[in-house]
């Protein structure tokens, strides 16, 4: 049992998070084939198994799969996002270890978006935010990061920033290796990794500071060597993000 961990993917209607679900599955070996939604390939997403979810491209119950990773086992319940489903959403929250709260990165936080953290609080469920569609016209995850904390009363930070937006989105860096990866290949599946872009290191210096500032107010070791400026090493922002 301590190697079995309980997630929902949870969001507001259209933030792709059953999309994101269907690539989890994938890259964790689970399926060896990535279907869309609205069964545009006469197949449909793994986790839309009612025809009408897949006529519709909505998750209308949610639906239950696994997948393994690092020698654990991850149980995944995917949640619909329609304000009419809410009740759903409420079910499977109470047998989390934690979840994810997809957020897109052109439409924000919406209101389903508040509703969903809202409940995510209630039930005292531990949540990371994954910021979606990099690759979409008018993609703003700075703008979206805003709107947790303004909105959603988040104190968070990020821990990667995207190499370029819409067109331009070619992979991520992270902010707490200061390393950069490309997703290579027709599905992604071939992670490269390389140094910093020189065009990000300013950007990438100032949002690992916000990381380290926030992380820091947990850690009173970690606090004295922020501010005594003195290095902090990718080890200790990994133990005490979580």
């Amino acid at each position: 049992m301590g190697r079995l961990r309980n997630i929902g993917i949870s969001a507001h209607i259209d933030s792709g998070k059953t999309t994101l679900t269907e690539r989890i599955l994938f890259y964790t070996g689970r399926i060896h084939e990535i279907h869309e939604v609205r069964g545009k390939d006469g197949v449909g997403a793994k986790m839309d198994s009612m025809d009408l979810e897949r006529e519709k491209g909505i998750t209308i119950q949610s639906a239950a799969t696994y997948c393994t990773w690092n020698g654990y086992q991850v149980n995944i319940i995917d949640t619909p996002g329609h304000v009419d489903f809410t009740i759903e959403v409420e079910r499977a929250l109470r047998v989390l270890d934690g979840a994810i709260l997809v957020l897109c990165s052109v439409g924000g936080v919406q209101s389903q978006s508040i509703t969903v953290d809202r409940q995510m609080r209630r039930y005292e469920v531990p949540r990371l935010a994954f910021i979606n569609k990099l690759d979409r016209m008018g993609a703003d995850p700075w703008k979206v990061l805003n709107q947790a904390r303004a909105k959603l009363r988040h104190h968070s930070a990020a821990v990667q920033a995207p190499i370029g937006l819409e067109e331009e989105f070619q992979g991520l860096v992270d902010l707490v290796k200061m390393k950069a990866y490309y997703f290579r290949g027709s599905n992604g599946e071939k992670v490269v990794s390389e140094e910093v872009p020189a065009n990000m290191e300013d950007l990438v210096a100032e949002k690992r500071r916000e990381l380290i500032e926030v992380v820091s107010e947990v850690d009173d070791k970690l606090a004295e060597a922020f501010l005594n400026d003195e290095p902090i090493t990718p080890t200790d922002l990994e133990v005490n993000k979580r």
